[in-house]
């Protein structure tokens, strides 16, 4: 299969077009600065170019926080520039797969969220992901929308993606304890949507490794014992604490009601994941 990602530089992108190119695909992954997804033509004249069978959108403006006061950036990149490769690919006849987040929910529900319920993102960056998710099913009916969350992996610069360096560094560590989610591993996340890309599923997925979930504070702690290192390596803080700009859910944890129907294996486990990940640093 020819695949085109764009957003070539970010962590969940580089994860991939390793396994596409393992998987014998034909993978082109330009960068924000190769490929501009806010601007139409360039999209277009790219998917004409490479005539891909499908587009991978992995390009995102993610720094939460800062999306609060770059508003229109924001929504340019997360929406507009969702908007625009969900069209080219529709116009070309390729299969288009974006992903999303969980923060399109309020984080109010103490269960999982399935595809099945209701969102109502709180802060800037998760109305632009959910308005991306509005103009890819708008503009191309066979658009596959992967909302995941707490995606870390190999080369990330995130804090889950990081602490394993600070940690084995001899860093004493804070980290959030009193909000939820559901720890992804790119790597399985991504081998997931390869899966998904063969099938002739569309519309919302929810990717996230099983589990009952976890806070910032338990995956580090989970990362020191995989590590060998003492367990009071890690404080424990507050998300309030931290007086950030852009509120975050309390409770965003993911779980899947249609994968089964498409005929896809659930993610592993999130621990056998996660010792997979420190194993392979």
């Amino acid at each position: 299969m020819r695949i085109l990602i764009t957003g070539g530089n970010g962590m969940v992108a580089r994860s991939a077009r390793r396994i596409f190119e393992e998987l014998g695909d034909e993978v082109h992954s330009p960068d924000k600065t190769q490929l501009d997804i806010t601007e139409r033509e360039a999209v277009h004249e790219t998917i004409i170019s490479l005539r891909p069978d499908a587009v991978l959108n992995c390009a995102a403006f993610t720094n939460v926080d800062l999306c609060e006061s770059e508003i229109r950036g924001c929504f340019s990149v997360n929406a507009l520039g969702v908007g625009n490769l969900a069209a080219e690919s529709a116009e070309a006849g390729a299969r288009f797969v974006t992903i999303s987040t969980d923060y399109v929910f309020d984080g109010e529900s103490e269960d999982f969220y399935t595809e099945l319920d209701v969102t109502n993102p709180i802060n800037v960056y998760g109305k632009s992901k959910l308005e991306g998710e509005r103009l890819a099913s708008t503009a191309n009916s066979d658009s596959l929308i992967i909302r995941s969350g707490w995606i870390y992996g190999h080369g990330g610069t995130n804090f889950l993606s990081v602490i394993a360096d600070r940690l084995s560094a001899g860093e004493k560590v804070t980290a959030i304890g009193d909000s939820f989610g559901t720890a992804t591993f790119a790597d399985d996340l991504v081998r997931a949507i390869r899966s998904l890309m063969d099938t002739d599923s569309r519309g919302v997925f929810h990717l996230a490794n099983a589990g009952s979930g976890t806070s910032y504070h338990g995956f580090a702690v989970d990362v020191a014992t995989l590590l060998g290192l003492p367990v009071d390596s890690v404080g424990e803080i507050s998300e309030s604490s931290l007086s950030r700009p852009a509120p975050r859910p309390r409770m965003s944890r993911l779980k899947s009601v249609r994968l089964v129907e498409s005929g896809i294996a659930p993610l592993r486990d999130c621990s056998d994941a996660l010792a997979d990940y420190i194993a392979t640093r």
